[in-house]
């Protein structure tokens, strides 16, 4: 997939000015004014530090599908949003606001992005070929069975994939990182706030959301052995469908959106495996997606509370990044949970149930 450098890219740098301003504009709408206990905050209350925290997840994601699931990429990626978030704390504890701030950050973000990107491209080009077959082979020129290299690799032949295609273990961590958007988007449209009136938390939860679909449509599609007509029409009726229930989700008050959440992640999730799967034959093995769905409907709900218990009751990991913040702590009889960190936990695990070698489905 040639395009998956430039719209990972893209889709990174649109993550950066997100967090930005999530940094600038968002986070000093949740701070309460003085440290007395009448004014301590309560549930979600921190609602702009998950969504700042689901942005430079997302940058890690774009980066993954900008490298096309290579090794070299995606473990500078997952390295880049571990220092990320350390920076964001330091930002969060000298409580930057204003119009200038907010470009000061976006600038500097997408500098140290690029910057990575430079030396992981300088560093490729000067390395030997991770595939030794020609790239016109990405364009359907025949392999060595005869057939095009997207056909054979849809039938389980030969395949003279050029070095713009994945192999097995770069398709793994596309449909990873895929997995990982997906169970990340239904998290950010469910975001909640003690009030759920700010109309900044529609705004940011939506932008957030819709970034993450578009994050998860690419990489699924980028793991894709081939991208024919119905495929690229399949990941925009995924996408179209998902920005529809995310929408959805957002329109209903906040004690009823388990369904329609379990509903987006099902959709979602699904079309992942529709996307990345291998298509024997030309189309799809039903019986194996309708698992699939199965997984994709019950999987991020039970990952998402064995998540969110142990950080409940054993690891105060919330009220941790909250005193490192310098922010003030949530009332007692409430609780600090970073729900950003359960949607990265939960979508490594349905990473795990769905991005499968492909090759030993048909096995």
């Amino acid at each position: 997939m040639r395009s998956a450098r430039p719209v990972g890219l893209l889709l990174s740098a649109a993550a950066v000015v997100l967090w930005a301003f999530g940094v600038t504009v968002l986070q000093p709408l949740t701070e309460p004014i003085g440290p007395w206990s009448e004014r301590l905050p309560g549930n979600n209350a921190y609602w702009a530090r998950d969504l700042r925290f689901m942005a430079i997840m997302a940058v890690a994601v774009g980066l993954v599908l900008a490298g096309r699931g290579r090794l070299r990429w995606s473990r500078p990626a997952v390295l880049l949003g571990g220092c990320w978030v350390a920076a964001d704390v330091a930002i969060d504890r000298v409580d930057p606001t204003g119009g200038q701030a907010t470009a000061l950050l976006a600038v500097g973000g997408c500098a140290v992005l690029g910057a990575l990107a430079a030396v992981l491209l300088w560093r490729e080009r000067g390395s030997f070929p991770e595939h030794g077959a020609p790239e016109a082979a990405e364009r359907g020129r025949p392999s060595a069975s005869g057939r095009s290299a997207p056909e054979a690799a849809e039938r389980g032949g030969p395949s003279a994939w050029g070095r713009g295609a994945p192999d097995a273990a770069e398709r793994k961590a596309l449909t990873g990182a895929a997995c990982v958007a997906g169970v990340l988007t239904i998290v950010a449209a469910g975001v909640e706030s003690p009030t759920d009136r700010e109309p900044e938390l529609n705004q940011g939860a939506l932008v957030t959301a819709a970034l993450l679909v578009v994050l998860a449509v690419a990489a699924a599609l980028a793991a894709a052995p081939a991208r024919p007509r119905a495929r690229v029409g399949l990941a925009a009726g995924v996408a179209v469908a998902a920005l529809l229930g995310v929408a959805l989700v957002r329109a209903v008050p906040p004690e009823t959106r388990l369904l329609p959440e379990m509903a987006l992640g099902a959709v979602l999730l699904t079309g992942v495996t529709l996307l990345a799967w291998d298509w024997p034959g030309g189309r799809p093995v039903w019986r194996h997606h309708a698992l699939a769905a199965l997984a994709a409907l019950v999987g991020p709900v039970a990952f998402l509370l064995v998540t969110a218990i142990p950080m409940l009751v054993v690891l105060p990991i919330g009220a941790t990044f909250t005193a490192l913040a310098g922010n003030s702590p949530i009332h007692a009889a409430d609780s600090d949970l970073l729900v950003s960190l359960c949607g990265l936990l939960s979508g490594l695990g349905m990473a795990l149930l769905l991005a499968w070698p492909t090759a030993g489905i048909r096995r």
